[in-house]
């Protein structure tokens, strides 16, 4: 635990999410889980809550396993930022993904679904998250940066977007309040909300669907197929079920080896600062937007919902690390992007892991008989929903043509066993070649 005298630490700091002052994870568990059902999904995040929303409207049973407290996992902890774009090309192993032409039309339509799906949803469920749509701001960390976001622009517009533009650093501070960027590129379907309320609406409307039984604190154990379906184990006991669909994500765990090997847990770290005063905030986001940038140590900021704090977040490493040293160095690194907050103080730091996929593409598909959503890669608040809907409705029946990303395969990652090992020495590395973009070139 920090020690609260320290300078960059507010009196009332917290080692929690600033999100969870609104919603807090919920304690939601069954007596027993039923002898049989339809549908288990192994994960109460977004995708699985999606998955037995959409079961249920087909008229499809589910139980939904959750191994803590429904609402305690990434869903709550993210950024709360919302795109109709993912990050096309961009890998956690710093690869150069080239993608064919016909598939970044296919990714850049899903996004742009994804994002209009969500509106949809938080509409119709009438859930209060405070969702605006304002549009994202890409910073350019480097002039080289720069000239890379033209050829992604050129990629992107040769996709079908059509709501993006190059900033250029004479004009990028009329996106934000800094010098820190060599120029950027603005998003315009691009917004925010607050994830754990839209979280807490969007459990709340599976709660009224009487088909789905929630099981937090019930960890999924073992999976075996039993005749046409599948024999599922868990900490409260077996349930048979004709379908198993998987959405664990970032804490995909060796019950589902194969699917494990598969995905690269990652900890994304963020800060909450104090209150700040209105002139200040409107200096930082004149219009509203969120910020991203081109460093491989990427990090990602907003102002929260009531319009009074920054939130920052970032990968200060790519594991978990304790309270003090993440906010420590998001502040750092906050400071080095807005010096006007030098004597801003931390008053809620956390972390959650986000899964990344060697393609850096989500995936909703198939594998051993075992159905999928997985792989957000740091942009899965809309999209991670979205596939949920997709795969329900597939199950059920309601589904025109294929989940998408059913098409791609869930590729495997040479000497990979599901033990990110390598993490640390990606992380170095990254950050050297950051500092030769920036410092040297």
């Amino acid at each position: 635990m920090p020690v609260v005298n320290q300078p960059i630490f507010a009196s009332d700091f917290k080692d929690e999410p600033y999100w969870w002052e609104a919603f807090r994870p919920q304690s939601i568990t069954t007596p027993s889980l039923p002898n049989k059902t339809d549908v288990v999904v192994v994960g109460g995040g977004y995708a699985g809550l999606a998955t037995a929303r959409a079961l249920a409207d087909g008229g499809v049973q589910s139980v939904v396993l959750e191994a803590d407290e429904f609402g305690a996992g990434a869903s709550t902890r993210s950024g709360g930022a919302l795109s109709a774009g993912l990050s096309i090309g961009k890998s956690f192993t710093g690869r150069t993904l080239d993608y064919s032409p016909d598939l970044v039309r296919d990714v850049v339509g899903w996004a742009i679904d994804a994002y209009r799906a969500l509106v949809d949803l938080v509409d119709q469920e009438g859930i209060d998250c405070h969702l605006e749509q304002h549009g994202r701001f890409l910073g350019a960390c480097a002039a080289s940066h720069y000239e890379g976001l033209r050829t992604r622009f050129a990629k992107l517009r040769d996709g079908g977007a059509t709501d993006c533009r190059l900033i250029t650093r004479e004009e990028q501070r009329e996106e934000i309040g800094s010098d820190f960027y060599h120029g950027g590129m603005v998003f315009e379907t691009a917004g925010k909300l607050h994830p754990a309320l839209f979280y807490g609406g969007l459990l709340a409307a599976v709660r009224r669907r009487n088909s789905v039984t929630l099981a937090g604190h019930c960890r999924a154990t073992g999976l075996a197929p039993d005749g046409e379906g599948w024999r599922i184990s868990t900490s409260l006991g077996e349930v048979r079920a004709r379908h198993v669909v998987v959405a664990t994500n970032g804490y995909t765990s060796g019950v589902t080896p194969r699917l494990q090997k598969r995905l690269v847990p990652i900890a994304s770290h963020i800060i909450a600062t104090e209150e700040l005063p209105a002139d200040l905030i409107r200096e930082i986001c004149p219009k509203g937007r969120t910020f991203s940038e081109t460093r491989r140590v990427l990090h990602y900021y907003r102002i929260s919902p009531d319009g009074k704090r920054v939130i920052f977040g970032g990968r200060a490493r790519f594991t978990e690390i304790d309270a003090e040293l993440r906010a420590q160095l998001l502040h750092r690194a906050l400071v080095e992007r807005l010096p006007q907050l030098a004597d801003t103080k931390v008053t809620h730091t956390w972390q959650g892991n986000v899964a990344f996929t060697y393609d850096a593409l989500p995936h909703a598909g198939e594998l051993d008989g075992l159905h999928f959503v997985l792989g957000c890669n740091g942009s899965g608040v809309s999209m991670m929903p979205f596939l949920g809907n997709a795969m329900g409705r597939s199950i059920a029946g309601r589904l025109r043509g294929k989940v998408p990303f059913a098409g791609t395969e869930l590729p495997s990652i040479p000497l990979y066993s599901g033990k990110p090992w390598f993490l640390p020495m990606i992380g170095s590395a990254f950050r050297t070649l950051d500092y030769i973009d920036e410092k040297v070139r």
